[in-house]
């Protein structure tokens, strides 16, 4: 008899009612055992009637209903308190717009048996993107490289948001204590999980702009983004002076 615990999947959405059906059936595919987490924001297009329909027929699919566009990192906290409820372990988040490919799960969880995190990378040697235009690559590659410059990450893909958490990891962290929403709170939460030691892994994916719909990154998230490493860049300096 198998003992190991059971991974999660977690999956926020808004307006992701052409996705969420085929991306689960192909999280099915690919990880049989895996509970799946859809975390909805009262999308008006149906998404969450969509996922109830789902958890009908499978009852490893879960859903959260929650009562408006409340952020992508409140929606990982309430994803992340499901799986816990569950014994889930490892924590696995990614997009619900087939941009991060099911087909790269079994290697993610894979890497998270000898890392604390493991992410899906598209700066490593093998991950790339496709269907950017040359505006967003820059973007993108400049982003990653302010927050590994300023912060010292040892990630190569900060911004990621294919990962596999272990469960201790986020239990010594507390996702609910970060003050950061949006995109920028990946930065904060892997930021986190360095200043607590523990060891980050990369898998290489090649990262496809969404199928359907339109990109939900907006110049505010942007902006979020760059306050959010301003401010934890001078907690770093603050930390490494009560270390000298």
């Amino acid at each position: 008899m198998n003992d190991e615990p059971t991974p999660a999947v977690v999956v926020p959405t808004y307006n992701e009612a052409e996705n969420i059906a085929p991306l689960v059936r192909s999280i099915r595919q690919h990880v049989p055992e895996a509970h799946i987490i859809v975390v909805d924001d009262n999308s008006p297009d149906g998404t969450g009637q969509v996922a109830d329909a789902l958890a009908q027929q499978d009852p490893r699919v879960h859903v959260i209903h929650r009562e408006g566009k409340l952020g992508l990192g409140t929606a990982y906290v309430a994803g992340f308190r499901k799986a816990f409820q569950l014994g889930a372990d490892p924590i696995c988040t990614m997009d619900a717009d087939f941009s991060h490919d099911p087909r790269y799960l079994p290697p993610l969880l894979a890497k998270a048996r000898t890392y604390d995190v493991a992410i899906g990378s598209r700066y490593v040697p093998g991950g790339g993107t496709r269907h950017w235009g040359l505006k967003r690559r820059v973007l993108s590659r400049g982003a990653n490289w302010v927050a590994r410059t300023l912060l010292g990450l040892s990630a190569h893909d900060c911004t990621a948001g294919f990962r596999a958490y272990r469960r201790h990891v986020l239990e010594r962290i507390r996702p609910e204590t970060v003050r950061a929403d949006g995109y920028s709170y990946l930065v904060e939460i892997l930021y986190r999980c360095q200043v607590h030691g523990f060891s980050v892994g990369e898998i290489p994916i090649l990262f496809v702009d969404r199928r359907r719909g339109r990109s939900k990154i907006s110049q505010r998230e942007i902006f979020k983004a760059m306050g959010t490493v301003a401010r934890l860049f001078f907690h770093r300096l603050r930390r490494a002076l009560r270390l000298a």
